[in-house]
């Protein structure tokens, strides 16, 4: 099965070496003043957060909703998405991906697999989120080392925390766009002052993507011609899913505690291979509770817990070949201290522990199990017109690996061989400053250092990897990877003008990355066998893929981002100037070599104009060609990406109607995403209208 299942990207890898070998030779968010939870846990807008954050939330959010979690956010600043088709993809942020960027559901980690491998969904729809927090950069101080990126925490109200009186709900339903989309949500909360129930429940179908031409790029078919190209639709790019919630909470004057479960549920097509579909699954408990008030030492606690399940089989032509399973628990414990003089502050406990395993013919990676144990404090003075942010954290982490015995009918893989534990202890800290030092102007100053524990892939990783095509190989022998970051950002908050404009720096001086090693591996493991002329070992008939070994190398991050928006003019309405950009240059530092899947330049403006119950805005995105990349990737040509949406309140008595029509791609440009594996045989969606409906009472 094997065989003929990672064939084509195993094609595409040759190809794009070869070629590569030849070659040679979005809209930004408004700033609001609104308090960010995740980026403090005393609660700051986000004027004065030392770190740079962005909301995304009310009619916006509605309007740039996407199927998946990655598609909704990219296009904020600084941030990308990995785009392994339209129906998995996982934010980036600054570059980094992955393990490095720690998601959030209500301030609880989510438990999936979506950071093993970029086929991987994760297990939360937009379509019922009410607002997406990003933070921008290293936050491991509160959210562990996998933060060393940034968070992305999504709150959806499923257990509720302010007192709920009557019902209220809204529900949303939308139409169209490349895939053909089919979604409709429903939320409802009721309650009585004392006690609040939240429901929610929706459903999604898409069909196969619309694309501009041809599913492969032209270096790709260049390099590896074929007697028949997919062009107008990218195949196997369909999807179904659905899900919903149920929540109870009991809130009153200085506090709440309240419980919930919840269900995702999809079927997708895994673009790069036209017969393999991945049924998944996750179901979570969640406990939350906060208590205000409690006294002059302890101010307030709160408290997040969470339990998940989560599975996803692999289906090759309808037959189950993989089944991945991740169950896990999470608790987030915070108190805010008195003040000490001028000196507010926090301590936390976090506690997280998890158990792994893929079985069956493609599993690469033993069955493993992961814990995890911190300690962190936060602290913040305000000094008149300056104000000093500091903390740190200790964690130890275990990640043990149960070796090549826990494979079917007791069989031994001797590629995972004895069963071993990792123990790790990191430490990391971190050091802000926010000076308003004229009148709607601030200069934020943050420098971070932080330490990580590699994953159990990381580690033990050795074996065929059908989603990319290669052939996988850990490292068990890696010690912790270290950085160093510093972010200095100029804001603007005067009226009806805002903006930002932001440097960077992040220096690792061990970055793990995934490498070709320039080796080849049998699907066996069998090390550079000879090839018998048809892309098999000579000797035991299995596929030859590349070798992609695990690597600490020092690696330097740097990059500017930057948004803005200004009022040009009010006169019965208002109209607003937007204006976007933002650049990451990523490299070995030993060797100056790029890092792969770097986004390139992209830089953008638009104007939004607002009447009574009418809004209009268009936005025009470039994306410069990306020439700069690692070895074994293709270049990518450039694009503009012109998008206009129309959104118009509807009269009604006692509910909030609002219906917009949003034209995506305008120019019909063959868009092909430099972030994303499988840009070279599957580009964004061609041009296309998408309409919807949200209503609220």
């Amino acid at each position: 099965m094997m065989k003929r299942k990672s064939f084509a990207l195993a094609a595409m890898a040759a190809a794009v070496h070869a070629a590569a070998a030849h070659a040679q030779l979005a809209a930004p968010a408004a700033m609001l003043p609104e308090v960010v939870v995740t980026g403090n846990p005393l609660g700051s807008e986000l004027f004065e957060l030392a770190s740079p954050a962005s909301v995304l939330q009310g009619t916006e959010l509605f309007q740039r909703r996407g199927a998946t979690l990655g598609d909704t956010l990219d296009g904020l600043p600084g941030v990308a998405a990995t785009g392994f088709g339209p129906n998995a993809s996982r934010p980036v942020i600054r570059g980094l991906d992955g393990d490095r960027i720690r998601i959030l559901q209500n301030g609880a980690g989510i438990l999936d697999a979506s950071s093993l491998s970029f086929d991987h969904a994760v297990s939360i729809d937009p379509l019922v989120i009410e607002r997406a927090e990003v933070v921008r950069g290293p936050a491991a101080l509160f959210y562990g080392g996998s933060a060393v990126g940034g968070v992305v925490n999504v709150i959806d109200n499923r257990i509720p925390q302010a007192p709920v009186r009557g019902v209220t709900g809204r529900a949303e339903t939308r139409f169209g766009g490349a895939g053909r989309e089919k979604a409709t949500g429903l939320v409802l909360e009721a309650g009585n002052g004392s006690f609040a129930l939240h429901a929610d429940v929706y459903t999604r179908d898409t069909d196969d993507l619309r694309i501009k031409g041809f599913a492969r790029s032209a270096r790709l078919r260049a390099a590896d011609p074929q007697p028949v190209e997919a062009e107008g639709v990218l195949p196997n790019s369909a999807s179904r899913s659905d899900g919903g919630a149920v929540g109870l909470s009991h809130t009153w004057a200085r506090g709440y505690i309240g419980i919930s479960r919840s269900g995702f549920n999809t079927v997708y097509g895994v673009v790069a291979e036209p017969d393999v579909t991945i049924d998944m699954q996750s179901s979570r408990w969640d406990l939350a509770g906060e208590v205000r008030e409690l006294g002059r030492a302890i101010r307030s606690l709160k408290f997040k817990a969470g339990s998940t399940d989560y599975e996803h089989v692999e289906l090759d032509a309808g037959v189950p070949a993989t089944r991945f399973r991740n169950k896990g628990k999470d608790l987030h414990v915070e108190a805010v201290h008195g003040d000490i003089g001028p000196l507010r502050g926090a301590v936390g406990l976090q506690l997280a522990d998890s158990d792994f395993s893929a079985l069956g013919a493609e599993a690469f990676v033993p069955s493993t199990s992961t814990n995890a144990k911190s300690m962190f404090f936060f602290e913040e003075l305000p000094l008149g017109n300056l104000r000093l942010t500091f903390g740190g954290r200790h964690e130890r982490t275990e990640v043990g690996s149960e070796g090549g015995g826990n494979v079917p009918f007791g069989a031994v893989d001797l590629r995972f061989g004895a069963a071993q534990t990792r123990t790790f202890s990191g430490n990391s800290g971190a050091l802000g400053a926010v000076w308003r030092f004229m009148p709607g102007l601030a200069l934020a100053v943050n420098g971070s250092y932080t330490e990580r524990a590699p994953t159990y892939y990381e580690l033990y990783a050795n074996g065929p990897h059908a989603a990319t095509g290669v052939y996988e190989v850990g490292n068990s022998a890696f010690g912790k990877e270290k950085s160093k970051a510093v972010d200095i950002a100029l804001r603007l908050q005067s009226g009806k003008h805002s903006g930002s404009i932001s440097v960077f720096h992040n220096r690792f001086s061990n970055y793990l990355g995934l490498f070709d090693s320039g080796n080849t591996r049998g699907a066996d493991g069998e090390l550079n066998p000879a090839d018998a002329g048809d892309g098999t070992s000579l000797n035991t008939g299995e596929e030859i893929l590349p070798e992609f070994a695990y690597r600490a190398v020092p690696a330097r991050f740097r990059g500017i981002e930057g948004e803005g928006r200004f009022r040009v003019f009010e006169r019965g309405g208002t109209l607003d100037l937007l204006l976007s950009a933002g650049y990451v240059r990523a490299d070995d530092h030993s060797t100056g070599q790029p890092l792969p899947r770097i986004a390139p330049w992209r830089y953008g403006a638009g104007v939004e104009y607002r009447r009574d119950r009418l809004s209009a805005r268009v936005d025009a995105t470039v994306f410069d060609g990306q020439n700069r990349v690692a070895a074994g990737e293709l270049p990518t040509d450039g694009y503009t990406m012109l998008n206009a949406t129309v959104t118009y309140r509807l009269p009604a008595n006692g509910l909030r109607l609002e219906a917009f029509l949003r034209g995506v791609n305008l120019l019909n440009e063959e868009a092909r995403n430099h972030v994303s594996f499988l840009k070279d045989i599957a580009p964004l969606g061609r041009r296309s209208a998408q309409v919807g409906l949200r209503g609220q009472f």
